[in-house]
């Protein structure tokens, strides 16, 4: 990214910012604030912006916007089973890699997709896909979540987790499956299709992220750094200043590093720097405290692992350059236009040379899957690819 790009960023990001926070932001309806596929604009809400700098309650946003129609997730779904699928390394490392069902045995399939890379399932996605149609498979990806060795980097690449995912697959006896993946997770997936698109009936895709050089330059070096100064003040306390010309290098140093407390204290910092950047009214109890140790040194150490091998992709356009292996593939891409994680240039990028795919870009969210916008559109994606028929084997 050149400078005057980087400037260029940095003033478009403020200046769309400082709109949003002095009320300029107008309500989407209930079919959402979306280009494309659904454009709808309501009465601007009041101003959100507190000047003692207090963080505005999901609660109060959605009292200011009076949405009460927008879908949220389905109740609580139990898995049905579980289990592992191993590969073994050339070193000698056995990866155990976690997977779980739940929803109709007998439905339609669909794989969840988590983010990070190191971020692991949580139970709640379960709860995106109506789980009397659906047969809903999560994936803990390697050395994440309840996959093992924990925080293991060997051989732990975007290649290698997409063979697990053709391995689970295979394990489950299905044929074809709906991918449903945002942030890296969108990544993933779109990585999946384009090299199986013949097992891919259709794709969910939220949080476009490509690990493009210039989206880390933008998060985790300078860029989200003009939105949130405060957070980014914590995110770099750690490093010294001669170091913080490269941070993702700086923190590669220390996560991978032999003194397992400053892997934990480096861990903290990365982590709780997306936590507390990922909504649109980000909130002050996302810090990464005691029980959470070992789900940050996992996330922290293969996030930057990843990312400081760009993702492990040939060249940085690579998803855009194969795009067009999966354009037949029926496509829903919901993205957060004020995402600072994720911004939504990158889904703009993927909306043009993909314009076969139903595209959204919500005018009031952020990165979060949970912003009631997103979430909204993540549900009735969801329920209109019911339609969509599996692949033949």
């Amino acid at each position: 990214m050149t400078i005057l790009q980087m400037t260029h960023a940095r003033r478009s990001g403020m200046t769309a910012m400082r709109r949003l926070l002095r009320g300029g932001m107008a309500a989407a309806g209930a079919g959402a604030a979306a280009f494309s596929v659904a454009h709808a604009q309501g009465a601007p809400i009041p101003s959100m912006y507190h000047p003692q700098g207090v963080d505005t309650s999901e609660a109060d946003l959605l009292a200011a916007r009076g949405q009460s129609g927008r879908r949220g997730q389905w109740p609580p779904v139990p898995k049905n089973g579980s289990g592992y699928i191993t590969a073994t390394t050339a070193n000698g490392t056995t990866h155990r890699v976690y997977w779980e069902d739940a929803g109709n045995p007998d439905g339609q399939a669909v794989v969840i997709v988590h983010g990070g890379p190191g971020g692991a399932c949580a139970d709640s996605y379960r709860q995106f896909h109506d789980p009397k149609h659906y047969r809903i498979v999560l994936i803990d990806q390697r050395g994440c979540g309840r996959s093992t060795p924990h925080a293991s980097l060997d051989e732990n690449d975007t290649w290698a987790l997409i063979r697990d995912m053709e391995a689970v697959r295979q394990e489950l006896g299905i044929k074809s499956w709906q991918v449903f993946g945002g942030s890296w997770g969108a990544t993933l997936s779109l990585s999946y299709a384009i090299t199986h698109p013949d097992r891919v009936d259709s794709l969910i895709l939220r949080g476009i992220f490509m690990v493009r050089r210039s989206e880390l330059a933008w998060y985790y070096q300078e860029g989200a750094s003009h939105i949130f100064p405060d957070r980014y003040e914590e995110y770099v306390k750690m490093i010294p200043p001669e170091e913080r010309h490269d941070l993702i290098t700086a923190y590669r140093k220390r996560l991978i590093g032999d003194d397992k407390q400053v892997q934990i204290e480096a861990a903290r910092a990365w982590t709780q720097w997306e936590n507390t950047t990922s909504n649109l009214f980000p909130k002050g109890s996302d810090e990464v405290k005691g029980d959470g140790d070992n789900f940050a040194l996992a996330f922290a150490r293969i996030e930057n692992h990843f990312f400081h091998n760009h993702g492990f992709f040939e060249w940085d356009d690579w998803i855009l350059d194969n795009v067009h292996r999966i354009r037949h593939i029926p496509t829903v891409i919901v993205q957060g236009r004020y995402d600072v994680v994720c911004p939504a240039r990158s889904a703009w990028d993927l909306h043009k040379r993909f314009p076969e795919a139903e595209f959204h870009l919500l005018n009031d969210s952020g990165h979060s899957a949970t912003e009631p916008g997103t979430l909204d559109l993540l549900v009735k994606a969801a329920d209109k690819l019911k339609g969509v028929k599996p692949k033949a084997a």
